[in-house]
C-alpha cells in the first residue's frame, strides 16, 4: 500500500506537457485578442485628435480670413502629403510653427484644398480612410 501512494504522489509533482501547451495557447489567444482591441483604441483616438486639428485648422482660417481677406489653401496632391510639405505649411502659415499637424501622431496627413471662394480640410490615413471637413464644420468620414 506504501508503495503505490508514493508512485501516485511521484506522478502529481509536476505539470504535463499537454496541460503546458494548454495554458500556452490560452495565453497567445488572449494576448491576440488584446492585441487587436489596442490597436483599434489607438486607430480610434488618432481619429478623433485629428478631427480635433481639423476643427483648430478650421478656427484659424478665421482668422487668415480676418487677417489677409482670404483662406490659406495647400495643394492636396499626392506627392505634397508624401512628403510632408503641406503639413510644414500649415503649421508656418496657420499656426506661426507650432507643431499642431504632426503626421506621426495623428496617422493622417492634413491638407487644405480650395473650393470655390472656401475651402476644405482634408485628412488621409492610407487609400482606406479619408475625413472632409468643409469651411462650416460639417465632418464628411463615409470614406472612413
Amino acid at each position: 500500500m506504501n508503495k503505490i501512494l508514493k508512485k501516485k504522489i511521484k506522478s502529481s509533482l509536476g505539470f504535463s506537457l499537454v496541460e503546458l501547451l494548454v495554458v500556452v495557447a490560452i495565453i497567445g489567444i488572449l494576448s491576440a485578442a488584446g492585441v487587436l482591441s489596442y490597436n483599434g483604441y489607438i486607430s480610434g483616438t488618432q481619429k478623433k485628435s485629428t478631427i480635433n486639428v481639423m476643427q483648430q485648422i478650421l478656427l484659424a482660417q478665421t482668422e487668415e480670413y480676418s487677417n489677409s481677406s482670404s483662406y490659406f489653401t495647400t495643394g492636396c496632391d499626392s506627392g505634397d502629403l508624401e512628403d510632408g510639405t503641406t503639413s510644414d505649411a500649415i503649421n508656418a502659415n496657420l499656426f506661426g510653427d507650432t507643431e499642431v499637424v504632426a503626421v506621426e501622431e495623428l496617422g493622417f496627413k492634413i491638407c487644405i484644398e480650395a473650393a470655390g471662394s472656401s475651402f476644405n480640410v482634408v485628412a488621409q490615413r492610407g487609400e482606406d480612410c479619408t475625413l472632409t471637413m468643409p469651411r462650416v464644420g460639417k465632418l464628411d468620414e463615409s470614406e472612413c
